[in-house]
């Protein structure tokens, strides 16, 4: 098991636990006077993360090793997170556009009429995502939706398209295959 970040920042709070284990496993080998590489061959961690460890367990001891919480506590509460749901329940057309589409855009420009709080977009989607919402997930169908026309699709077009055979042996990537003239 790898004990590296994930793309793109910070852990949860059991993952922060989890890599709390890992630091605190280290000690252990500190005590016994093992290397920086061989500690961190058998934790699975770079030798860069084991010398940070080891000068803050020199430093402050087992309590150096200690996880100091998230990186940086979320710009919205909870409670503040269900105020904004309930904004954009209303829709988009309540805060001021004319079509029913919410966008990141649009949700940065209401956490920032509502909350006077500044995101990025990046952020804007982290915070959604994290709290449940996809960017797939529409609240109600299509009202252009053609229930005929796609039963039509499925029962026409879809087994032709399924049913294409696909190529045997090996393929080439080149336009001009092997032994070609």
């Amino acid at each position: 098991m790898s004990v590296r970040y994930p793309q793109g920042g910070g852990l949860t709070a059991k993952q922060r636990e989890f890599r709390e284990q890992v630091r605190l496993s280290a000690m252990d080998f500190f005590e016994t006077g093992d290397d920086n590489k061989a500690v961190a061959k058998a934790l699975r961690v770079s030798v860069r993360s084991i010398e940070r460890w080891r000068a803050a367990w020199e430093a402050n001891g087992e309590r150096g090793l200690y996880s100091k919480g998230p990186a940086s506590l979320p710009k919205l509460s909870p409670a503040q997170f269900q105020v904004l749901e309930e904004e954009l329940r209303k829709g988009p057309a309540a805060h001021g556009w004319d079509d029913q589409r919410w966008t990141l855009a649009r949700i940065k420009t209401v956490i920032g009429r509502r909350f006077h709080k500044s995101y990025t977009i990046r952020g804007v989607w982290g915070l959604m995502r994290r709290n449940g919402w996809s960017w797939q997930a529409p609240a109600r169908r299509a009202v252009e939706r053609d229930e005929a026309a796609i039963e039509l699709w499925k029962k026409e077009v879809w087994p032709a398209v399924e049913r294409q055979p696909r190529l045997q042996g090996r393929g080439y990537s080149s336009r001009t295959s092997p032994g070609a003239s």
